[in-house]
């Protein structure tokens, strides 16, 4: 019998949070943070980290696992997001995975075996931005430039897999029509509940608005400014949106209005992106906020359908 596992995805700001506390909390459940950014110690107000009350409440993993100078690759986060899992069904309870770092939920959800070549998460992030200014079309024409069979086997829709092709000829100079590199199947050896939240757009970005505003009333420029005078600037942490635009206004390099609205710029871009990259797995159950009065009907709604599906009833 195959064990279970929840998985919680979708844009940024959007309630993933606070929808896997609850559901820990009613469930017997170990939550394991999928955000490549949480991972970091000191990055605590630009990565929206669960409470700490929360945290002493319900085990959480993969939270403060890294220095800031430190590198972390997709690979590892598989290996040791495994391990616990492991553990979590070793005391009789049910992982809940919960992050919107697509790569990362993928290196769980699917089987992704990087055989001969890693994922580099700038090349991602620089192609995932040209593809949201410039479309699918145009992206997929980057590929068919360097790598025509692989273009014709990849439609232009598959965001995922196209970047995936055009990261790995940046990276090795080799076609990925050439390379055996195993990217897009499900991982069925897991039953996996996979729940998506989503809402109107305009709503999620005014949220993700104001979650910036709160950040700087928190004091994460403070928090910038220390992580800015022990890390080096080419450190994969401060890549993290928020960061790297607080790093340009220490660098002396946009004002402070302009860093706060390229933060919010951005922050939505990166949302849409992370849809679009979700939205390529059928097996989620979306879930859109603005279908409901509150978010405690969507908590109880869920409630029951997890309770259903661990019972074998759906």
């Amino acid at each position: 019998m195959r064990q279970k596992c929840i998985v919680i995805v979708g844009p940024t700001a959007v309630g993933k949070t606070r929808l896997s506390v609850f559901l820990a909390s009613n469930i017997n459940s170990e939550i394991i943070s999928a955000d490549s950014m949480q991972i970091y110690k000191e990055m605590d107000i630009g990565t929206a980290k669960v409470e700490k009350k929360y945290q002493k409440k319900i085990k959480h993993h993969m939270i403060d696992i890294v220095n800031p100078e430190d590198n972390f690759s997709v690979d590892q986060f598989k290996k040791m997001t495994f391990d616990i899992m492991e553990e979590i069904y070793d005391n009789s309870k049910i992982p809940i995975i919960v992050g919107g770092t697509g790569l990362y939920i993928n290196s769980i959800t699917h089987k992704l075996e990087f055989n001969t070549v890693k994922s580099d998460e700038k090349i991602r992030n620089k192609l995932e931005e040209f593809a949201e200014k410039n479309g699918n079309e145009a992206l997929h024409k980057l590929l068919k430039g360097i790598d025509e069979d692989s273009a014709k086997s990849i439609h232009p829709n598959n965001v995922r897999r196209v970047i995936r092709a055009i990261e790995v000829y940046k990276l090795t100079g080799k076609k990925f029509s050439q390379i055996n590199d195993k990217f897009d199947s499900y991982n069925n050896d897991i039953d996996f509940y996979i729940i998506g939240l989503t809402d109107d757009r305009k709503i999620l970005y005014d949220r993700i608005n104001s979650r910036v505003d709160f950040m700087l009333d928190e004091g994460f420029m403070a928090e910038c400014k220390k992580i800015y005078e022990s890390t080096n600037i080419d450190s994969q942490s401060i890549q993290a949106i928020g960061y790297r635009e607080a790093f340009m206004y220490l660098d002396g390099k946009i004002n402070y209005n302009d860093m706060v609205d390229l933060i919010k710029q951005n922050s939505r871009k990166y949302a849409k992106r992370q849809l679009t990259w979700f939205r390529q797995d059928k097996r989620i159950h979306w879930i859109n906020l603005k279908d409901y009065e509150n978010f405690e009907d969507i908590e109880k709604k869920l409630l029951i359908d997890v309770r259903e599906w661990l019972n074998d009833k759906r």
